[in-house]
């Protein structure tokens, strides 16, 4: 294994010291316990958006904080998830006082410590379980579908409505709504390491693939050999367009995320394969977005998300956003 490291026991601290550094217009970086907030903490009358999970997958989640989207997020260490007293901390800084809004991937860690910290908050708070995951219905880490690229399209809108003073109850609304019009799926093509471990999370043989793979490196559907990317996202969108039953004639977000190791260069050819999906079935891509936000460490693969936008949903998109890995409007 090698990586631009220190020390493994030191490896968040001194990436999140160089994350809050970098972004000092945009962010603050708390170091004990752990969590990143929109500069100045929360605004007063606003719903708050808390967020977070292992580290591993950045920019997921504290990528996604600043105006527009989170008001902070909670990193645990490498594919391990933050503690309730992490989540209470961030709670306590940003909340203006028209309660907090947890988005959680399903994961069991996750959902548990979330859990505990929304027990021990005084004030009002509610709970959106992002599953956007199509490939398995279960996992080593999870019950039920998985958690993954469909989360950052969660925030945002959602991040978006609660910017314009939408209260908590309609903000937890309108997530499930856009966790329920999504749905993702990933290949990889390699492991990755965990700096901890030293070793590959599992192994891929030179000409294997695994269709389905989760971001902490989870079993997929089945393990194949590798072929064209044409027909690999081919099986991909079939997945996702049957689990969303998509029946042609619907606006959506085509999200092509990058697990981290995968250069733009076959990300574009991901996401050019998948246009021809959606047009072969008359799904008319309104959005989109390309790169990689939902990473698993030095992986190479990808996955594809789909979103059935509705006219609320597409405009809370476009809405402004000021973070580390989106900023337009």
């Amino acid at each position: 294994m090698k990586k631009l490291i220190n020390a493994v026991d030191d490896v968040l601290t001194e990436s999140l010291r160089g994350f809050g550094r970098a972004h000092a217009g945009i962010v603050e970086v708390n170091e004990d316990p752990r969590w990143v907030c929109r500069k100045g903490g929360g605004r007063q009358g606003k719903v708050a958006l808390i967020s977070g999970g292992g580290s591993g997958h950045e920019p997921l989640h504290a990528g996604f904080v600043g105006t527009g989207m989170l008001d902070a997020a909670c990193p645990g260490q490498v594919f391990t998830s933050p503690t309730p007293d992490q989540m209470l901390a961030a709670a306590e800084r940003v909340d203006g006082g028209a309660g907090v809004l947890w988005i959680v991937k399903n994961y069991a860690g996750d959902v548990m410590n979330f859990e505990l910290a929304a027990e021990m908050l005084e004030g009002e708070s509610a709970t959106v379980l992002t599953n956007d995951d199509v490939a398995v219905e279960s996992s080593t880490h999870s019950q039920g579908r998985r958690g993954v690229a469909g989360t950052i399209v969660v925030e945002k809108i959602v991040g978006a409505a609660a910017e314009r003073g939408d209260d908590l109850a309609a903000c937890a609304a309108l997530g499930e709504r856009v966790n329920k019009a999504s749905g993702s799926m990933g290949v990889a093509l390699t492991s990755c390491s965990v700096p901890a471990a030293g070793k590959p999370t599992f192994e891929l043989g030179e000409g294997e693939v695994e269709m389905g793979v989760g971001i902490h490196g989870e079993p997929g559907r089945r393990r194949e050999a590798m072929r064209p990317a044409a027909g690999i996202v081919a099986d991909m969108m079939e997945a996702i367009c049957s689990d969303l039953e998509v029946t042609g004639g619907e606006d959506v977000l085509l999200l092509v995320n990058g697990m981290g190791g995968t250069p733009l260069l076959e990300l574009y050819l991901v996401y050019e394969e998948a246009t021809k999906a959606c047009a072969a079935r008359g799904i008319t891509v309104a959005r989109s977005l390309v790169g990689n936000y939902c990473t698993s460490l030095e992986m190479q693969g990808a996955s594809v998300t789909l979103t059935k936008l509705d006219a609320e949903m597409t405009a809370l998109w476009d809405a402004p956003v000021r973070t580390a890995a989106l900023n337009w409007g």
